[in-house]
């Protein structure tokens, strides 16, 4: 890694484990989903997400009357089943995630070799951003939240696919036209993008960013197209 100015990582497999959020927080949601909904039908948030809910379902093909809340549940619980991306799911889960959080029933995973250079990379002044397909919300609680306390500090800022999907190259160049805004003369070269998925990997390499391939459970490949790490101390 070469004149590297600038950080953006990926969390699930690369800071943090992937059974965290599939074990822990998707369970979670999924349980506690129809009480959530039940008890805050007075949430404009809640209730907008349902109006939400009634429309994408029946975009998909399946009417449901909006003031049928059960069938608004039966609707999300189908979506959680599926791992879909819907947004009135993402935004309910971000909301139960919270009050999850704040209950302390769980404490976000980090690896420890992330957190200590999370911390290093901050006192060198090396900005780093998070990119992941959780919405900004979600990370923000993850992060303030952790095994390891609030770490929401080491971080300058946060993205999600509001930029664009993640094995896309242009929503790298779309992350890179933000940060231009308050980094100046920031290039493509001067990022480094970590990630434990190779097609993300390769969509910021196209965008012209330096790459880390952050692959925890398996053997590093020995030809890849990344440099491969199985730890932050690697990179």
């Amino acid at each position: 890694m070469q004149n590297v100015k600038l950080i953006l990582t990926d969390i699930e497999g690369t800071t943090s484990s992937i059974s965290f959020v599939k074990d822990v927080l998707f369970p979670y949601a999924a349980e506690h989903l129809p009480d959530y909904v039940r008890e805050h039908l007075d949430d404009d948030i809640v209730q907008s997400a349902l109006k939400q809910t009634a429309e994408l379902a029946a975009a998909e093909g399946n009417d449901i009357d909006p003031a049928d809340v059960s069938q608004l549940i039966d609707q999300l619980q189908t979506w959680i089943a599926k791992d879909s991306k819907a947004t009135p799911l993402k935004t309910l889960q971000g909301l139960i995630w919270e009050a999850g959080y704040q209950n302390g029933d769980y404490a976000a995973h980090m690896y420890p070799d992330a957190t200590q250079h999370l911390e290093k990379w901050y006192d060198e002044e090396l900005p780093v951003y998070v990119y992941s397909s959780g919405s900004v919300k979600a990370q923000k609680l993850f992060f303030g939240y952790s095994q390891d306390g609030d770490l929401l500090s080491l971080f300058s800022g946060h993205f999600d696919t509001l930029m664009g999907h993640k094995r896309e190259a242009q929503s790298y160049l779309n992350i890179l036209a933000e940060l231009q805004k308050t980094h100046e003369g920031l290039q493509a070269s001067d990022v480094l993008f970590l990630s434990d998925i190779k097609e993300e990997l390769d969509a910021a390499k196209e965008a012209g960013m330096q790459t880390c391939w952050v692959i925890r459970d398996t053997e590093l490949p020995t030809d890849a197209a990344h440099k491969a790490v199985s730890d932050f101390a690697d990179i």
